[in-house]
């Protein structure tokens, strides 16, 4: 049985950090263009075989698409061509993402439908289509809640981590891992395509290409039916993927030398769409997915360790939820006393826009170190909030720690 794979990549970068390494780190920020300009680069040729499936982070995408950035790595990497190398469907799959990159379940559910909103809006636009039929979670954060808002947004399909899957329909370890399914919450349901936890950890930090046929060979020898393998890594990040030498990175050394080997029929694997695989195999039964996200170089992902560990994370966190709550009842206020036509309140949007940034993975995935990132945010949309008079009150350990 010839098994299929789907490689899926995510591809992010927080507000203004591709311009602070240009100012500081010049050559990283190098190393993470022309990683994102190989990718198409790469494939160039393969149209009949290549199948790839992109998720570009709405902060990411904001960045590549605005003018003064464009002119300012221009003979770098031409960032317009690149969005436009992207829109091919031949290749790529874009899959729907939060704008800011949050963790979706670690952040107020009033606010997880504008990341998803915004994203939408600015992709849109960007690759010229109006509908994406994959989601991919930032950091792989799934928690089964957030079913009936990716259903309500029109998402099939949403990618989930394996060591976090638990079968409610007798299936065996290799149809619970290669095989679709659906998982439910309360009247609404979603597709879950399962990525392996262990061929992406070696896709992450650079594997061997006899050693990967052979690894998909063993794992899926007694499937009966047509497997789905799904990797799932970042796509500019570590250097297998930065490596500039030719031969010497995820492209050159491995997917180009696979696609050379599946032309010869000399590679029992072939690349797919994931909508492709589902609309010719469907699914095999139900599941459900226990909350978590996808490894870390320490961490598990189950818990959220990584995002929640400190005490400076949870108050920052606590603090998201404090000025979240505020937003929306300023929102709330306005709507109804102006009606659904009424113009929303710029300090409010003002507001929003800080939270919704404060609310990026980034900014607690390193521990304490960027979390002050949130913290300035937060103040910023605290601040806009004050000159309209709708500022939350401090909790009480909060006061005490201002001037």
């Amino acid at each position: 049985m010839i098994a299929q794979h789907a490689l899926v990549l995510n591809l992010h970068q927080p507000v203004g950090n591709l311009e602070r390494l240009l100012e500081f780190q010049e050559w990283e920020a190098k190393e993470i263009l022309f990683a994102m300009d190989r990718i198409p680069r790469s494939l160039w040729g393969y149209e009949d075989l290549a199948r790839v499936h992109l998720s570009l982070s709405g902060t990411l995408l904001e960045t590549l698409s605005d003018s003064t950035f464009q002119q300012r790595v221009y003979g770098t990497v031409d960032c317009g061509s690149l969005l436009w190398y992207f829109q091919n469907q031949e290749l790529f799959e874009i899959l729907g993402t939060g704008y800011y990159h949050p963790v979706l379940p670690l952040i107020p559910e009033a606010d997880r439908s504008e990341h998803l909103e915004r994203w939408l809006g600015l992709a849109r636009h960007l690759f010229w289509r109006g509908h994406f039929q994959g989601f991919w979670l930032p950091e792989m954060g799934f928690s089964m809640e957030l079913i009936p808002l990716l259903r309500a947004y029109g998402y099939r399909y949403v990618l989930v981590d394996s060591e976090h899957v638990e079968p409610l329909t007798k299936m065996s370890w290799a149809e619970l891992r290669y095989r679709p399914h659906l998982a439910r919450y309360g009247n609404d349901s979603i597709i879950v395509v399962v990525r392996d936890r262990d061929l992406s950890n070696a896709q992450e930090s650079g594997m061997e290409l006899d050693w990967f046929l052979a690894e998909v060979a063993e794992r899926t020898k007694w499937c009966d039916f047509v497997p789905l393998v799904t990797t799932c890594t970042d796509g500019e990040n570590g250097g297998w993927f930065r490596n500039v030498t030719e031969g010497a990175n995820f492209w050159t050394a491995f997917y180009q030398p696979l696609l050379k080997r599946i032309r010869a029929d000399e590679a029992a694997i072939k690349p797919v769409f994931i909508h492709d695989h589902l609309d010719n195999y469907g699914v095999l039964g139900e599941v459900r997915v226990n909350t978590g996200a996808w490894n870390t170089g320490w961490h598990d992902g189950r818990g959220f360790t990584q995002w929640t560990g400190s005490a400076q994370q949870r108050t920052t966190l606590a603090e998201l939820n404090a000025v979240s709550a505020a937003i929306h009842a300023a929102r709330n206020t306005a709507t109804s006393a102006g009606g659904a036509e009424a113009a929303p309140v710029p300090e409010v949007e003002e507001a929003f826009w800080h939270l919704l940034r404060a609310e990026t993975s980034c900014n607690f995935y390193w521990g304490e170190d960027w979390v002050g990132r949130a913290d300035a945010d937060l103040e910023a949309a605290r601040a806009a909030l004050s000159r309209v008079g709708l500022a939350p009150p401090l909790e009480p350990q909060e006061a005490a720690t201002k001037p």
